[in-house]
């Protein structure tokens, strides 16, 4: 779950960044999938053990029952609920390998939605840059993270059909994000020692919180 890159440092909850917005091409998900959803999906904070979990690949079944679509659209609207630009399914306690993003952060945008299934990082560019990031799940905590620029991933769309894209910039930013979420990744563990002090007052207080 990234944060809104729509203003120069002002935190997206993707559960991620700050940084400018990129242009992005994405499929009209949002209009595939429907708008009458009602959100009951409830966004998990850390410490939530689905965070952690291992979360298994989404089945073929489960793709032409139509569950995952409708889990897709109730994970859209929990995300633009917590002004997010992204999230992952193990984020509202779902421990599948489901990711939904709109780098825009606007509803109104939903062409540049995106519900990507069973995703994979398949190359890694050796640029890297650093952005302070955010999290849905880690509300009121952030933190510089450094990423790769671009990536080649490959994943199923919502309709069964095989996506292969090449990120950049903004966009390849978020999906590293959620990509981790899915690999029981958070972005807490990618902080160097000065930032993961300055995030431990907030970090005692979630676990104080949950337990």
């Amino acid at each position: 779950s990234v944060f809104d890159g729509s203003k120069m440092m002002k935190y997206a909850r993707l559960s991620v960044i700050t940084s400018t917005s990129h242009n992005l091409t994405i499929s009209r998900t949002f209009s595939v999938l429907g708008k009458d959803a009602e959100t009951n999906l409830q966004i998990v904070r850390y410490p939530h053990p689905s965070l952690r979990a291992k979360n298994s690949n989404v089945s073929v079944e489960e793709l032409e029952n139509g569950s995952i679509a409708n889990i897709a659209k109730k994970m859209l609207r929990a995300m633009y609920e917590s002004d997010g630009v992204g999230l992952a399914a193990p984020q509202v306690g779902i421990n599948k390998r489901l990711m939904v993003y709109n780098d825009s952060g606007d509803p109104n945008l939903f062409p540049r939605e995106m519900v990507l299934v069973n995703p994979t990082i398949t190359k890694y560019s050796k640029s890297t840059d650093v952005f302070a990031e955010g999290c849905l799940s880690f509300p009121g905590m952030e933190g510089n993270v450094e990423r790769s620029t671009t990536i080649n991933i490959t994943a199923r769309a919502i309709s069964g059909e095989v996506v292969n894209k090449k990120l950049s910039g903004w966009e390849a930013r978020i999906f590293q994000h959620e990509y981790d979420h899915l690999e029981g990744i958070l972005f807490v563990d990618k902080l160097d020692e000065v930032d993961l002090e300055k995030a431990k007052p907030v970090l005692d207080k979630l676990i104080a919180e949950y337990d």
